[in-house]
């Protein structure tokens, strides 16, 4: 599981969230067994003034052993700075969609793996790894539906440059099981399944579903965000993150060992929502025992 609250589920709040809730929500969420925390974005604070503090919170947090601290990194700027705050993975964006790359990063497709290329290079000179995103992997508000064949492409070209795992989004969380089958059918002919993640929004209620189908066709890397932190702003409609309390309990279910521990994990997603003073978005959140 790579939890992803502390950056996509934090960037776009209304409010500024303070440093030291960021970084107490991430020691929540280690303390909770998850081994892959998303900590921090090092894009431009005028773009996302949210993420302005990712030094602070980088260097701030009692790191577990064991545990990967990762960044959102756009370009070499990004890069350096998340090295600098000792970022152990970082992450760059694209999208299948071109009318989505222009709305959301002002680039094109291949002009967007044209800047990740030096970026590539350097983090592989410090010896850390790169993931890579794409976004409207089913849908795009702009273009309507996204043929496989695309997102198989821009998924192929990341993991030429070198990404070491490749997490594909469903960025507006309309798709449903078979949609996902079909696309990651398409990208697994590129790109080994093992490298594969998938990021669910669960928009229309199907990312549960959709994870499960995942999960039967060989996905191990699942996204997810407490209590259902997130959504995207430049994708009307489009609602929160899948909750890792009910990814975590889905798990559980089909005897599946995350090495989450559950309560524990409750109580984060129930601590941040009330510092937020917003619904806590996860369904197993809300029925769990007090």
């Amino acid at each position: 599981m790579v939890e992803m609250a502390p950056r996509d589920g934090l960037q776009h709040e209304a409010s500024l969230v303070p440093t030291a809730v960021k970084i107490e929500l991430i020691e929540r969420l280690a303390h909770c067994g998850l081994r892959h925390i998303e900590a921090a974005s090092f894009v431009s604070p005028k773009w996302v003034p949210q993420m302005a503090d990712g030094q602070a919170v980088l260097t701030g947090i009692k790191r577990q052993p064991g545990v990967i601290y990762s960044a959102l990194t756009p370009n070499l700027q990004g890069l350096k700075a998340a090295l600098a705050a000792g970022a152990d993975q970082v992450a760059v964006f694209t999208a299948a969609s071109e009318s989505f790359c222009q709305h959301n990063i002002n680039t094109s497709i291949a002009d967007s793996l044209a800047r990740f290329a030096p970026l590539l290079a350097l983090a592989k000179t410090h010896n850390i790894a790169v993931r890579g995103y794409v976004s409207t992997a089913l849908d795009c508000p702009y273009e309507g539906p996204i043929t496989p064949a695309a997102v198989a492409r821009v998924a192929s070209a990341l993991y030429q440059l070198g990404c070491t795992e490749i997490s594909l989004g469903d960025t507006l969380g309309t798709g449903t099981p078979k949609r996902v089958l079909a696309m990651l059918h398409a990208v697994s002919q590129e790109v080994p399944m093992a490298q594969l993640a998938v990021h669910f929004h669960d928009s229309y209620g199907q990312a549960l579903a959709n994870i499960y189908a995942a999960l039967e066709q060989g996905i191990r890397i699942i996204d997810s965000s407490v209590a259902g932190l997130g959504g995207c702003p430049y994708a009307p409609g489009a609602s929160g993150n899948v909750a890792s309390e009910d990814v975590v309990y889905l798990l559980q279910g089909l005897g599946v060992h995350a090495g989450v521990n559950q309560d524990d994990l409750v109580q984060t997603g129930r601590w941040i929502s009330q510092q937020l003073g917003r619904h806590n978005g996860s369904k197993t959140g809300l029925a769990w025992p007090e």
